[in-house]
């Protein structure tokens, strides 16, 4: 008699696992195809004695590339990320995500720049293009630098996406993934409706993920969905079926130990027959209806608050 499977194995069979870690060790152990990262995971890792040697090399690199101070520190932080990309990218057979400095969110020739920068410290490793999505803030700057790139094959990760009309925008400029934060989603309404949760079919977090899910494939956007930042396993059970989902390794280890039945719960031909409509996204409805989702708009920038704060931090940690 064969073993019965893991939650974990059975989620693998219709979505691609993606590991939410700068932790090479957990990479190990979960096998994911993807892996993605941002300061704050990586400032989690580099305090490591594993990871030492990759701090000390990028400390070499920004000193020996930079003139100014600022640019020291500046390719120190390109030269760490990349490092831990490389080291990750040994490991799985599918794609890192990097992240564009979050103080570059509403700045889209400085996304541009910063990604490019990026992609050729990669190339320098001799890694290709097709291994890397670059992370940029699901912002109508961080749009319109996605659109560009993506022309010229830099692959683009839309992160901190809390709404339907971010999801639109980024779409429409055919990045190739976007990220929405499904447990930052929760946050907020549990705090602001004074509850403690919700049923897992009732999270708001797999509710937004879900309609994004839904438009996307009934109107035919390439662009695919990563549900990101988990609460709960519940959370990402409700989204088994969904393109990609991103996970921390306690998650992991939660479904990898159970072998309960995880039945599909997204599906394109499904969504093909959802009544929705199209919903034409210029730059004044964008801001508009992201104005009006006072969750989207309060976690769009508290996230890159906390993300530009912890690069900070990684900096100071790095002394540089």
């Amino acid at each position: 008699m064969s073993q019965p499977k893991s939650q974990l194995d059975q989620l693998k069979a219709m979505t691609t696992v993606v590991v939410d870690t700068g932790d090479i060790d957990a990479i190990k152990q979960y096998t994911p195809t993807d892996a993605t990262t941002n300061p704050s995971l990586i400032l989690a890792a580099v305090q490591k004695p594993a990871y030492r040697h990759m701090l000390d090399d990028a400390i070499a690199f920004g000193r020996k590339k930079g003139a100014s101070e600022e640019e020291k520190r500046s390719w120190t932080m390109d030269k760490l990320f990349v490092n831990f990309g490389k080291a990750i990218l040994d490991l799985i057979p599918g794609r890192v995500s990097t992240e564009v400095n979050a103080g570059l969110s509403f700045d889209a020739e400085g996304s541009i720049i910063k990604a490019k920068r990026l992609i050729e410290l990669y190339d320098a490793e001799g890694i290709s293009h097709d291994r890397v999505l670059i992370k940029l803030a699901s912002t109508w700057e961080g749009a319109l630098a996605a659109k560009e790139l993506e022309k010229e094959g830099i692959h683009c990760n839309m992160t901190l996406l809390f709404s339907l009309p971010q999801a639109i925008i980024c779409a429409e400029a055919n990045a190739t993934l976007i990220s929405p934060f499904v447990g930052r989603i929760l946050d907020w309404y549990k705090k602001d409706k004074g509850v403690e949760g919700y049923a897992p079919a009732e999270d708001p977090g797999v509710i937004s993920v879900t309609d994004i899910y839904h438009y996307f494939k009934k109107f035919g956007h390439a662009t695919q969905i990563m549900g990101a930042s988990f609460r709960n396993v519940e959370e990402i059970l409700e989204l088994a079926g969904c393109d990609l989902l991103t996970i921390a390794p306690p998650l992991l280890q939660q479904l990898y130990s159970s072998t309960a039945e995880v039945p599909r719960k997204l599906n394109p031909e499904d969504a093909k027959n959802h009544p929705i409509e199209r919903i034409d996204m210029d730059e004044k409805t964008f801001r508009f209806q992201l104005n009006e989702n006072a969750m989207a708009t309060e976690k769009l920038s508290e996230g890159i608050r906390k993300f530009y704060e912890d690069a900070g931090k990684l900096e100071k940690y790095l002394g540089i």
